[in-house]
């Protein structure tokens, strides 16, 4: 599994002499082809009934996942039937992501090997618990070994550590050829590094949650908000999404498919965002051709942070209706 550690920190220091500056970061987060990910649902990568299921469901981002979803003994079996499916499905509009097993696992190689190789690669990877920018240096260079190019990088932020690291693991996952796409928050792995007890207001994880969708914000990421395992709780589900869209998530983890249209439906403009959004940039621009500069917009004074927030609500309601 460490054969390839000395190459991997070569590649590392090339690449960093390549990253991007925080203002090519900025432009190059605009300019991308939004991709939205307000619910992304994990499906154990060794049930192939679960798969099939998932491709019905019009979700943004299906995880096939090799990690906790999945049995030590069942391993192989799930890199295996991945496989198959990345070749054999079409998942339609839905994203389809594979979760590996985490660096420290020693299984993450057996899974890029399997899934790398096949006919038909995933659209990106969820690398779970990076504890460093090592680590994420070293994913990178194992798809640019095994596919001649980097996919979409996603990472799972789960323990403390990667929270004290978490400015270089965006970095590193930014650097040279990486394509790092997204933060997710993994509350309940990290409230037990913590040795924390989970609550249902989730106050005891408030910092680390804010952090990580700070983090995400700073290098122009999508933010991907904790699980609510209590799945059969609709109600709580749809006022916690709403809470995560509030202070700044893009999306939210499901683990059961009644969970998707809640979750999808909270991260998405509402019809009165839409009429406000377009309202106000009609009026800016009316205002910008008559050579005025600041104005007032439904008793408010308009100014850029203003315009930006109008400007992401028509462009991720475009990008929703055209998926």
């Amino acid at each position: 599994f460490h054969v390839a550690r000395w190459s991997t920190m070569f590649y590392c220091r090339v690449s960093r002499f390549c990253l991007y500056s925080p203002a090519l970061r900025s432009f190059a987060s605009q300019t991308a082809v939004y991709r939205p990910r307000r619910a992304i649902l994990y499906v154990p990568g060794n049930d192939r009934r679960k798969i099939q299921k998932a491709i019905d469901l019009d979700v943004d981002s299906v995880v096939l996942d090799c990690e906790d979803g999945v049995a030590i003994n069942r391993k192989k079996e799930a890199r295996s039937s991945i496989a198959t499916a990345l070749s054999t499905h079409n998942f339609g509009r839905s994203e389809c992501i594979v979760r590996i097993n985490s660096y420290s696992s020693g299984l993450a190689l057996d899974d890029l090997q399997t899934i790398l190789t096949g006919h038909s690669p995933p659209d990106a990877i969820l690398l779970p618990k990076p504890q460093d920018a090592e680590q994420v240096d070293w994913v990178n260079f194992q798809m640019s070994s095994l596919l001649g190019y980097t996919l979409p990088l996603i990472c799972l932020i789960e323990t403390p550590l990667a929270l004290l690291h978490l400015r270089d693991i965006c970095e590193a996952g930014l650097a040279g050829s990486g394509q790092l796409v997204g933060l997710i928050f993994g509350a309940d792995d990290f409230a037990a590094s913590l040795g924390a007890v989970r609550s249902r207001s989730a106050a005891e994880v408030l910092v680390a949650r804010q952090m990580v969708v700070m983090h995400a914000k700073a290098h122009g990421l999508q933010a991907i908000d904790l699980v609510d395992i209590n799945y059969k709780d609709l109600k709580s589900l749809k006022s916690e999404a709403e809470e995560g869209r509030k202070i700044g998530y893009t999306g939210k983890q499901v683990i059961h498919p009644d969970q998707v249209p809640i979750v999808q439906q909270a991260f998405s403009p509402s019809s009165e965002e839409i009429a406000w959004a377009e309202k106000l940039i009609e009026a800016f621009e009316e205002h910008q051709k008559s050579g005025m500069g600041a104005f007032s917009f439904d008793g408010q004074m308009v100014d850029m942070p203003l315009m930006r927030l109008a400007q992401n609500i028509t462009q991720m309601t475009k990008t929703i209706q055209g998926s």
